[in-house]
This record gives structure tokens, C-alpha cells and sequence, in this order.
């Protein structure tokens, strides 16, 4: 690489890292000085999720928490947020609202690098330009977004960068490489499997076909292995060891060429042995192959209404909306489809990319949280197809203001997109003063009951335990605390004390591994567990003994709140469709 392809190439990344920085602090300038969505000074952030990690943060600062209080303390998105605040002069409200845009901007080096590499840096320019700030990506990386989202882009398209790096120029550095990029992924987003493994069965098709076609396939099947080895369902720092080892061999050529194939089979045993393969289906399980009724693990065989059918991010979304969160535009997307299609003749190595196009179109049949995927993807199609069309102008002036032109149109849309997106923070100021009032009177150990959404900040601003979240909200827990939320004071109370005490008992009862995940009582719902304990075969006749005065509760150990906000009356129907139902049939 030349002085003068280096330089273009660091102001490239610049301009489009600070392009998408400015993109993404939009919400910060319109919103500027609106105190509803303000506490003690700071913006507040405007996803549920985020307080889930911010809750975690804030306990690995503190360096303890709860027993039971499901705080992600353990993940790296609170570990690393605890780590930013520790080494940057800025509040901690402030570092989880401003991260997003830092971190999520960062896609565009991967990008401009693979431009780079084919020797199509100005369209890797472009492409960086429209990936950093498309509309479903500015959704949810956003100022104030956040969540594991502001990085779940970035890790992958470097993958797609050192794969393709690999594959072109079968160099040794770019296998340990790409199994530090899906280690440092899976840590980030363990969920990371499915595209990770897409990524896996597309270069071993490739494999086959050398392999059929009588080529060489050595380096193709050591790049394999160190991918397999780092998607082990095994602890990071472990996965870590073992590629740093096998690269220390491959340097010191230590491993011979025949013993390749048997490496190979070793890491297909030791993935499939780890249990590399389960996380997979259940997530297509999850998105894909979903019920809405699900039947629980226990003796009565009850039925419960399943969460995925009523959240807005995995139900189904018409094309324009599809096209429009992927590329801005309904015709800026189909043209993106056919300069990809283009780029990939005339660049096969550019079918790497499938995989995150693939994962973005589920988004027709698994909700719109997955159209993202595809941005980067597209965002090289379009900007490819630009710069072809551009050759057409045989006079350089108009081939300039063609090109110019072209991308803002392509940018345009989702800059207005971006101008007019005026997402709400989650709570307002008033509903927080409640919260923080909370704080102060209620004990760590005691139980707020509220409906999933509110979960999260309820724990971050209250300081206290909830029932159910927004990690935590299958149909068997939601059920009680629908049927809390919905009938009479006497019930609704009686049912949240033995929902709450079952909750504690059942989790110290694993802590201290006198149940493990393959007895009954462990996957029995705990209204299953507590009309069986009462001696009812039936959950209805158990329901409404509750009504009786003499009915007789567990010992209180600690107390039960119940946080009644008014925005959950817009959601109350939904709310109600989990108790709503007669969970025998």
C-alpha cells in the first residue's frame, strides 16, 4: 500500500466515522434541554434493554449485588461500561448514553478495509457513508440506544473482512484472526451462533467444491478448524488458549500438511462435544419455529400464551418497511440488491457476505430487529452499483456529479429518517421520581410486580427484584403476574407473595444444587408447583381458593410492591391475554 493509498485511506475512515457520530447524536441536539426526558441532568436512555446492562454496570462499579437479582454482572457490555467509567472523566448516565454512537460508528473501518482490499476504496467510502447511519441501524444505535446492538454489527462485518482476507490471500495471520473476531463476538452477544456457524457451512461448501474440483484444500480446512475451535460452547478464555496454541504450532510449522485433515476432524468432535450446535436451534426455535401456545414441563401439562407472539420486533413486517429499514428507500433497496448481485460477479468473494444479507431477509418471517444485518452488505451494493454507472459519463466532471449526486440521494432519506425519529426514553422524569422514591424505602431483597417491559429500570432506579424482565418472560412466568396485575385485590396480593417466595425458594434450591436442569420441580412452572403443594390437580380450583379468607401463605420474608405506571394502560389488553386463558386446555 502506497503513502497516498494509506492516507485516503485513514481520512476515509475518519470522515465516515465522524459523519456517522454526528448521524447518531441527532436525538441529543432535538431533544436538547427537554427535562421530561432528563434525571439529575443527564439524558436518560430510550431502550428497556439498556438499563438490563446498565444495571450491570452499575454493580460491577460497586463490586456486589443480590442474590437472585438476575444482574448481568458476568457479561462484557457491563464490564466493559464499568471499565469506560473507571478510565474517562464523564458521568456514568452520560457513558451509557453516549456509547452507542461511538461504538456502532466504528463499522465503517471493517468496510473501507474489505473496499480496500478489493481495490474499490471509493466505494467502500460511499458504502461506509450510508452503513453507519441506515435507517434500522440508526434505530438502534442511536444516542441513548443502549444495548449490544452498537457493536453486534460491527464484530461480524470484521469477520467478513479477515474470512475474505483469508481466502484471498491464504495467509497465516488471518486464521488466528477471524477466531479472535468470533471469540470477541460471542463474548460481546452470545447469541452470535447462528451467523457465526452460517459463515462456517458457507466456506465449507466452498472447501467441497475445491475438494471435488481436485485442488488444494489444506489452508481451507485449517481455517475451518480455528473457526470450529472458537465456537466452542466452552468458556472465551479456554476457546482463547486453544487457537493461541494451534497458531503457535501452525508458525512454527510444526504441523504437517497430512495431519491436517485430522485436525479438522478433531475440531468437528470437539465443537459438536462442547454443544456448539444446540444454541443453534434454539434460536431458530425461538424466531422461527414458534407456537403461541407452549405447554410446560410438568405433571399437569398446563398451556401458556408465548411472549414471542406479541413482541413488535418478531412478528412480521410488510416489504416497504423491510426495504426501508435496510437501505432508506424501496428503490435505493432493490437497487442495492442488483449492484450486489453485480459486485458479485464481477467479485465472487463478495458472496461471504450471504450470510448477514440472509440473516437480514429472516426479517420477513422473524421480526424487523434482524434487517441490520443486511445494511453493510447492501450498502456496498448500491455503492458499487453508483460507481459503475458512473464509468458510462465519459466526461470526468459529470462522472464526479453523478457520483455526488447519486449518494445523496442514496443518504438522504435515511438522514431524514434519522432527523424525524423521535423515540421517546423509556420513562419520563416523574415516573423516575417514583422509582428513586422507591429506592429509599424499599430493601434490596424486596419484590416489585410490574408487567416485563419495565423490568429493567425498575431495577436500575429501585435497586430491588422483579418477578419477570425482558430476559426473563416465557408464558409460565408471565402467567402470575398477568393474574396479579388483572383480578381483585385479595387474589392479585395472595398470588404475589407466593409467587415471590416460590421465586426465592426455587432459585436457592439450584444455588445449592439439591435440584438440577433435568429433575421435575426445576422445569415446573411455579404455578404448577405451588397448585400441586396446596393438593390441587387442577390450577383453576387452586385460582380460586386464593379467594378463600382462610387460605394460608407462606411466611413472609420480605415485602411486595406493585409499580402501577399510567403508560401500561396502553398495553393492558396484551398484559391481560397471558392470565386470560384456562391454562388446563
Amino acid at each position: 500500500m502506497t503513502v497516498d493509498e494509506r492516507k485516503k485511506v485513514w481520512i476515509y475512515i475518519i470522515t465516515a466515522y465522524l459523519f456517522s457520530v454526528a448521524v447518531h447524536m441527532l436525538w441529543a441536539y432535538i431533544f436538547h434541554g427537554y427535562t421530561p426526558f432528563m434525571w439529575n441532568g443527564q439524558f436518560m436512555i430510550n431502550t428497556n434493554d439498556g438499563y438490563y446492562w446498565a444495571e450491570g454496570a452499575r454493580d460491577v462499579i460497586a463490586g456486589f449485588h443480590q442474590p437472585h437479582d438476575l444482574s448481568p454482572v458476568d457479561t462484557a457490555p457491563a464490564i466493559v461500561t464499568a471499565y469506560l467509567y473507571k478510565i474517562l472523566p464523564f458521568s456514568f448516565e452520560s457513558i451509557i448514553f453516549y456509547v452507542s454512537a461511538f461504538f456502532s460508528s466504528l463499522v465503517v473501518i471493517p468496510i473501507i478495509l474489505i473496499a480496500k482490499n478489493l481495490k474499490l476504496l471509493d466505494v467502500g467510502f460511499v458504502a461506509a457513508l450510508l452503513a453507519g447511519i441506515a435507517w434500522s441501524y440508526y434505530n438502534r444505535t442511536l444516542v441513548g440506544y443502549y444495548d449490544t446492538d452498537m457493536l453486534n454489527i460491527v464484530f461480524p462485518v470484521f469477520l467478513l473482512w479477515s474470512l475474505m482476507l483469508a481466502l484471498r490471500t491464504k495467509k497465516q495471520q488471518y486464521l488466528i484472526y477471524t477466531a479472535l473476531e468470533i471469540i470477541a463476538y460471542r463474548t460481546w452477544y452470545p447469541q452470535s451462533y447462528s451467523l457465526e456457524f452460517a459463515f462456517f457451512a458457507l466456506i465449507l461448501g466452498y472447501t467441497l467444491y475445491l475438494y471435488f474440483k481436485k485442488e488444494e484444500t489444506g489452508y481451507h480446512l485449517t481455517l475451518l478448524s480455528f473457526m470450529l475451535l472458537a465456537m466452542m460452547a466452552v468458556n472465551g478464555w479456554i476457546r482463547l488458549a486453544v487457537v493461541g496454541l494451534l497458531y503457535a504450532v501452525l508458525v512454527r510449522d510444526m504441523l504437517k500438511p497430512a495431519y491436517i485433515k485430522y485436525l479438522f476432524a478433531l475440531s468437528i468432535a470437539a465443537f459438536f462435544v462442547s454443544g456448539g450446535f444446540t444454541p443453534i436451534w434454539h434460536q431458530l426455535k425461538n424466531y422461527v419455529f414458534r407456537n403461541t401456545l407452549a405447554a410446560s414441563k410438568n405433571v399437569l401439562d398446563l398451556h401458556f400464551f408465548t411472549v414471542m407472539q406479541t413482541v413488535r420486533e418478531a412478528g412480521h413486517i410488510p416489504f416497504e418497511t423491510f426495504a426501508n429499514r435496510i437501505s432508506g428507500h424501496t428503490v435505493t433497496f432493490i437497487l442495492s440488491l442488483a449492484g450486489y448481485v453485480w459486485m458479485s460477479v464481477r467479485y465472487p468473494i463478495m458472496l461471504l457476505g450471504l450470510p448477514l444479507v440472509g440473516l437480514g431477509f429472516l426479517a420477513e418471517f422473524g421480526g424487523l430487529r434482524f434487517t441490520i444485518y443486511a445494511v453493510p452488505v447492501l450498502a456496498f451494493g448500491i455503492a458499487y452499483l453508483i460507481f459503475e454507472i458512473a464509468k458510462f459519463f465519459h466526461i470526468k466532471a459529470l462522472r464526479y456529479i453523478f457520483i455526488v449526486a447519486s449518494t445523496l440521494l442514496v443518504l438522504a432519506p435515511n438522514l431524514w429518517h434519522a432527523y424525524t425519529y423521535r423515540v421517546p426514553t423509556v420513562f419520563i422524569d416523574k415516573e423516575v421520581k417514583v422509582l428513586d422514591d422507591l429506592r429509599h424505602k424499599a430493601d434490596r431483597e424486596d419484590y416489585v410486580v410490574s408487567w416485563w417491559d419495565y423490568g429493567y429500570p425498575i431495577r436500575y432506579y429501585s435497586d430491588v427484584k422483579t418477578l419477570i424482565d425482558g430476559g426473563k418472560h416465557s408464558g409460565a412466568v408471565n402467567f402470575p403476574v398477568s393474574f396479579e396485575l388483572t383480578n381483585d385485590e385479595a387474589r392479585a396480593a395472595k398470588l404475589a407473595r407466593l409467587d415471590v417466595e416460590y421465586t426465592e425458594k426455587k432459585a436457592t434450591l439450584i444455588d445449592e444444587k439439591k435440584i438440577d436442569e433435568d429433575s421435575a420441580e426445576y422445569n415446573r412452572s411455579t404455578i404448577a408447583q405451588m397448585t400441586l403443594d396446596y393438593g390441587f390437580k387442577d390450577v383453576n380450583a387452586f385460582l380460586d381458593a386464593l379467594a378463600e379468607d382462610d387460605f394460608k401463605l407462606p411466611k413472609k420474608s420480605r415485602d411486595v410492591y406493585f409499580f402501577l405506571p399510567d403508560r401500561m394502560m396502553g398495553i393492558f389488553p396484551t398484559v391481560a391475554q397471558f392470565s386470560n386463558i384456562d391454562l388446563m386446555s
